[in-house]
């Protein structure tokens, strides 16, 4: 009976151990995911009351009639409707973000590229130039565009005095309906400096080798740029243009400060265009109604480009 219950003994201890190493596994997993928890609280706190608490908010308010003093009243899809088809400032303010974004984005993409491939070469001192053209995306953006007020001065600004040297008369730029339009996109290239940084991230990724093997072969730098550079930049090419679509449909400083969506009209982004509504009109729910389209608009862009870029996106080792 004795060595019967030592052995017992013996086989139950193994069992034992194994037990108490689980419960001490899962309370120190528990106390792992209780401090993740405890850590990452205060950033799901401002998501719910900052961020989804009032998405959820304004998509009631967009079915509904309120000016902030008077008591909320349900209209349905009312506010929709008279956005579609009875608000031809809708339509002007959709076209005017449509227009700017079209051109904005991809000339804001070329012209950083190529200031980019610029700072990108081994030059002494280069790390000079490229704090010069980064410093402009760093400056608060109501001075820069109150800056490019006086630039585009039709009596005084800089380019038309430039331009008077060459016997040019300078067009009215922003108070210009014209010319208004065109002035925003020209200013939109002053913060490039942003996106020359990730360009540099890109090309400083593509390696050397392949450079090395084109020159054996022959290639132009031509050659190089479109069969090497440019397929090797494609990831970089995917984020810049997100990024640059997602900022340019919610396009609002510069018509706020610069021009209130004049002259005609010609400025009206599709974003102060809401803000009118909602702040300056009280009209919350028309407002609300706007933001909620101007979020379909960008989540449908930014789909598109997503379910493109398998065509176009390649990534270093995949496999095609």
């Amino acid at each position: 009976m004795h060595r019967e219950s030592n052995l017992n003994t013996v086989t139950e201890r193994p069992l034992i151990y194994q037990a108490k190493t689980k419960k001490r596994w899962l309370n120190s997993e528990r106390r792992e995911g209780l401090t993740f928890y405890l850590l990452i609280s205060p950033w799901l706190l401002g998501f719910l009351f900052f961020i989804l608490g009032p998405m959820i908010a304004s998509l009631y308010i967009s079915f509904t009639d309120w000016d902030l003093l008077t008591p909320v009243k349900w209209t349905g899809l009312d506010n929709y409707v008279k956005a579609f088809t009875g608000d031809p400032l809708f339509w002007q303010a959709l076209k005017v973000t449509m227009i700017y974004s079209l051109f904005s984005v991809p000339i804001g993409l070329i012209v950083s590229l190529g200031v980019a491939m610029l700072l990108n070469q081994a030059v002494r001192g280069m790390s000079i130039f490229r704090t010069i053209y980064y410093l402009p995306a760093v400056v608060s953006g109501v001075s820069v565009m109150v800056l490019w007020m006086y630039i585009f001065n039709p009596q005084i600004g800089l380019l038309n005095t430039v331009l008077g040297y060459f016997g040019i008369k300078g067009p009215g730029w922003i108070f210009d309906p014209k010319w208004a339009l065109l002035s925003i996109v020209i200013m939109s290239l002053w913060g490039v400096g942003g996106g020359i940084i990730i360009w540099l991230a890109g090309l400083n990724g593509i390696p050397d080798y392949l450079y090395e093997a084109a020159d054996l072969d022959g290639a132009s730098k031509f050659q190089k740029f479109m069969h090497i550079t440019v397929p090797m930049l494609t990831p970089t090419i995917f984020f810049n243009l997100i990024t640059g679509i997602i900022g340019a449909l919610q396009t609002f400083g510069e018509a706020y400060v610069m021009t209130k969506g004049g002259p005609l009209n010609s400025t009206l982004f599709f974003n102060y265009y809401l803000f009118r509504k909602a702040f300056e009109e009280f009209d919350m729910g028309y407002a609300s109604a706007l933001a909620w389209i101007l979020f379909i608009i960008i989540f449908i862009f930014t789909l598109l480009v997503f379910r493109s870029s398998a065509l176009w996106v390649h990534y270093e080792g995949e496999k095609r």
